[in-house]
């Protein structure tokens, strides 16, 4: 007997071909990344790793702040600890670069779990300064320990791969973080998220693990953006405490997000996308790079808060309900 075909079950098909349609994209867009140093200049393929790991910290950083509500400045902490864990494996143990980039994110997350006791207990900006003044307890430690190399830092003394290779890392990287990112903010945990940054009190009186659930968002995005940062490392071939630990970490992923969009998914790519292209064409002109960002992210939090990916999606929701409004009144 021949069945009939019901609505859920092309609802389901139609479902299916979209997730194998979508799934062939990203294959043939991450293999084309992947041979991109071949047919690129050297200059494309700094701004094409610069660009990605740029994304993975936004992205880690949107984690947190944007589905979380925990604004963060603790970036370069995590940031720097992974360079120094990199550069520590690859000197003293002669360690691959693999093993110290997996070495650098499971200390990133260790580090979460110790201070996560201690953070969590605050909220809201003071959230925001703790993590901050983690970063600078963590710069100055480096600084006067003669082991890591004090104020100058340490060089790289083992042969690394050229910047082509570290490219094609970096696409590693930022395929596992999207990977990792998109499973937890379009499963249950997202949701868990969300309702922590609404009202964590409330989430917490109908059953939500609060604690638990910001831990595991903490040190899922403590160990991406500390991979980040022994690529980061491997990359220049040294490290000193007052770059890696920078507070600029820190910035350049918030600007990116707010830009891009917080708490969307898209968010991290669209603003690394525009804040690498402005620090390109204004090269040349730190100062004005630095005050053109600033007048960008005020408007912005002025204006469209969600920045341009919500803006982008508002001017589409909004043509479409005129072309609905001309459709209705021609009928």
């Amino acid at each position: 007997m021949k069945m009939l075909s019901t609505p859920s079950n092309a609802a389901t098909t139609l479902i299916d071909k979209r997730s194998v349609v979508g799934t062939i994209i990203v294959a043939a867009a991450f293999a084309l990344v992947i041979a991109a140093p071949a047919f690129l200049s050297t200059y494309l393929v700094e701004i094409g790793f610069k660009l990605m790991l740029y994304i993975v910290l936004a992205e880690a950083w949107n984690l947190l702040a944007g589905y979380g509500g925990l604004v963060s400045l603790g970036t370069s902490s995590f940031f720097g600890l992974g360079a120094y864990v990199s550069v520590g494996l690859l000197n003293y143990l002669g360690a691959g670069l693999p093993l110290a980039l997996c070495a650098s994110a499971l200390a990133g997350m260790t580090l979460a779990l110790v201070m996560s006791r201690g953070l969590f207990r605050l909220r809201g900006l003071h959230f925001t300064v703790g993590t901050l003044a983690l970063a600078e307890a963590l710069r100055l430690f480096v600084v006067n320990v003669p082991w890591f190399g004090g104020a100058t830092g340490l060089f790289v003394t083992l042969d690394l791969p050229d910047t082509p290779e570290l490219f094609r890392v970096a696409a590693l990287l930022l395929a596992l973080t999207t990977a990792i990112i998109s499973v937890a903010t379009t499963s249950r945990f997202s949701v868990l998220l969300r309702a922590i940054r609404d009202d964590e009190d409330a989430a917490s009186q109908v059953g939500v693990r609060a604690f638990r659930t910001k831990l595991a968002a903490f040190m899922v995005a403590s160990g991406l953006v500390a991979a980040a940062g022994g690529l980061q490392a491997a990359k220049l071939g040294a490290i000193e405490p007052y770059g890696s630990f920078g507070l600029q970490w820190s910035v350049d992923a918030l600007a990116i997000v707010i830009i891009g969009g917080l708490g969307m998914r898209r968010g991290a790519v669209v603003g690394g996308l525009f804040f690498v292209a402005i620090g390109e064409l204004l090269a040349d002109y730190p100062e004005l790079h630095v005050a053109l960002t600033g007048v960008i992210l005020i408007l912005l939090i002025r204006f469209a808060p969600q920045g341009l990916c919500g803006l982008a999606e508002a001017l589409l929701a909004r043509r479409a309900a005129e072309r609905r409004l001309l459709t209705e009144g021609k009928s």
